[in-house]
């Protein structure tokens, strides 16, 4: 059995293989290091491409596209290594990238996975949005990074270069022992896309072990290399996993509470849209909401979190991001207080 596995997911993706995968090879290729693609359900060829430019690595291959949970899920059940990472088709790896990852958890037995700091592969001064240096979530579901609140990004000056539990740790590049993963049932193939990995580090601090950033990592990051950031389709699926995230991982008590305000967020989020002129938009959050009512009973028999939750106060933000950002006008993460 490998001690690593990195685990790159491509779906239609050659010119990211093309633009990555050397980095990704020149700087993680080490003893009991295996380098994966799985392909999920590529109609171009960038399978044929893989096998013919780097025979070192595995191929896996499926039939269709099953989503980047669902992907992942099926490839990381059939993967053996102690640890596994999920990187991204458009991640730009460093030199150095994998060992901090690796050490940090050998060093911290009760660190189930982390994430190096993500900055942006197109400004590279810049945090980039899904990960920057590290997860948390607020009372109310939004997600927000150490380096990234709402559309700001923070410029990195080595402000948030300690090591830290997180609430979540992003799926671009996300290190993580298997056996942790398969513990709590990995990702949630129902997810297909967004939103997936916070939901599996909820489950994960739920069983009671920890998330970490650890930023002497880091890596760059593209981004909306398969939805662009305004797709409505997008939206759809944030919306939409964002309330299945809630009903799955909240107590019954505080999930009532908490979906009762999002009722009237989400519809002031598309009332937004609407006088923005983007219509498309405005009418995903509405079909999310629809879709996530007749996906709960998917959840009937779900495992809730205790009112006693393991989970610290120092990696949730009991206020509202919302609230903080738009009417208190805190822009950065160490404006914050928790």
């Amino acid at each position: 059995m490998d001690q690593v596995a990195v685990v790159v997911l491509n779906w239609n993706g050659r010119e990211m293989l093309e633009r990555f995968m050397p980095q990704v090879l020149c700087h993680s290729e080490a003893e009991g290091v295996a380098i994966y693609v799985v392909d999920n359900g590529s109609t171009d060829d960038s399978k044929e491409w893989v096998t013919a430019s780097f025979p070192s690595v595995r191929l896996l291959t499926f039939d269709e596209n099953l989503g980047f949970a669902g992907g992942y899920d099926r490839a990381l059940r059939q993967i053996e290594a102690e640890y596994v990472v999920l990187l991204n088709s458009d991640v730009e790896v460093t030199s150095g990238w994998l060992s901090p990852l690796i050490d940090h958890l050998e060093a911290h037995p009760g660190v189930a996975a982390c994430q190096p700091k993500i900055r942006s592969w197109r400004e590279k001064e810049l945090f980039e949005y899904a990960g920057a240096a590290g997860g948390f979530i607020d009372r109310y579901g939004y997600p927000f990074c150490r380096g990234r609140i709402r559309n700001t990004l923070e410029e990195d000056k080595g402000q948030y270069d300690t090591a830290i539990p997180v609430f979540w740790a992003t799926g671009a590049a996300l290190c993580i022992r298997r056996t942790d993963y398969l513990a709590v049932g990995g990702l949630d193939k129902h997810f297909f896309a967004h939103m997936e990995e916070i939901d599996l580090c909820w489950r994960l601090w739920s069983a009671g072990r920890q998330v970490c950033c650890v930023p002497q990592s880091t890596v760059y990051h593209v981004g909306g290399g398969t939805l662009q950031t305004d797709s409505p389709h997008k939206t759809f699926l944030n919306f939409r996993n964002n309330l299945l995230m809630l009903y799955k991982n909240l107590s019954p008590v505080e999930a009532k509470k908490v979906l009762r305000m999002r009722f009237f967020l989400d519809y002031l989020a598309a009332l937004s849209f609407v006088l923005q002129g983007k219509w498309a938009q405005a009418r995903a959050i509405r079909k999310a909401r629809r879709s996530f009512q007749q996906m709960k009973p998917l959840y009937k028999d779900k495992v809730s979190a205790q009112e006693n939750s393991v989970i610290p106060s120092s990696v949730t933000f009991r206020g509202s991001i919302l609230w903080s950002y738009y009417v208190k006008g805190l822009k950065r993460f160490s404006e914050l207080q928790f």
